[in-house]
């Protein structure tokens, strides 16, 4: 009896080990998949906030939850199963859609830039934000930062999926959640943390400390343009992982000189400058990234804006 006992707790600390050493397995892959997607995530971080800007304070918390809201169920309930089933029936597949979002991302970049050079963006008749103009205009920007998160998302899961490809499935399913759980978290607590900065710093200038009031007036005047150049740069972004992404798919789908030019050029100023070259030759490869998104977006810009719909509307 003692010795079946024995038997049995030998197996289940068998068992334990294994168990302990998958689960081992499993945080090192996520450590890696989710540091590869890394580019895209700080990407993520910067787009989100424009999306935020001229909100009422009481309604920016709010619009950052639903959106955190949409981006889990992006990544869990559309882009998880479609990119696993892709990958088992039909890896080819993946670069033409990850292009699509690229063209989106490049036109919806292109558009931000028209609209803020030439065009208007959308206010209501007493040029308020039309996020102060009711619930419809809340849910149609939300729907918009969904969208663009959908593309964001899919290509830091993608990323996520090809560093971990050679894992079981069940694994690959794990570590893809906890990937997508870990990175939505880390996005949207730092664009609420962003976002409310200026109530921080509200807080902080009605304290006693002179030195603690200095910094809240200053996180208070400095925030509206903090929030400007980070609007910016979310612009940016997505002109450079929509152009990133369009770069990466033509040459997956065997045009290459485009994209062996550049990282041609990238190496030759990594190896050849000292100290910097590194970052200057991310410097150019994302330089490259973003013109390719700019001119790709703007034909597409030109194109939907011709369309006889889009003319009947404008003229409306």
């Amino acid at each position: 009896m003692s010795a079946g006992l024995l038997g049995l707790l030998d197996d289940v600390a068998a068992i334990a080990k294994a168990a302990a050493a998958s689960l081992d397995d499993v945080s090192a892959a996520t450590g890696r998949a989710t540091a590869k997607a890394a580019g895209v995530v700080v990407d993520d971080t910067a787009v989100t906030p424009q999306f935020v800007s001229g909100v009422t304070p009481d309604r920016e918390l709010p619009i950052v939850r639903k959106i955190a809201v949409g981006s889990i169920r992006n990544k869990l309930l559309i882009i998880l199963p479609v990119a696993l089933l892709l990958s088992w029936a039909a890896p080819w597949a993946l670069a033409p859609i990850l292009m699509l979002g690229g063209l989106y991302l490049s036109y919806e970049g292109a558009e931000k830039i028209w609209e803020r050079f030439w065009g208007h963006a959308p206010a209501g008749p007493a040029g308020e934000p039309a996020v102060e103009q009711g619930a419809a205009a809340e849910k149609a920007l939300v729907g918009s930062a969904i969208r663009t998160d959908l593309i964001l998302s899919a290509e830091i899961m993608v990323i996520a999926l090809n560093e971990v490809a050679h894992e079981p499935f069940w694994a690959r399913l794990v570590i893809l959640a906890i990937v997508a759980v870990v990175i939505t978290i880390g996005v949207y607590g730092v664009v609420a943390l962003i976002v409310k900065m200026d109530d921080v710093g509200l807080a902080l200038s009605r304290r006693r400390s002179r030195g603690v009031q200095a910094v809240g007036r200053g996180l208070v005047s400095g925030m509206p343009r903090a929030l400007g150049v980070i609007s910016a740069a979310g612009t940016v972004a997505m002109l450079w992982v929509g152009g990133h992404i369009l770069l990466n798919g033509v040459h997956e789908l065997g045009w290459t000189a485009p994209f062996d030019w550049v990282r041609h050029v990238e190496h030759l100023i990594a190896e050849h400058v000292a100290g910097v070259g590194g970052a200057l030759g991310w410097l150019f490869e994302t330089g490259c990234s973003a013109v390719v998104g700019l001119v790709v977006g703007a034909a597409v810009l030109a194109i939907v804006h011709n369309l006889p719909f889009r003319k009947k509307k404008a003229h409306a």
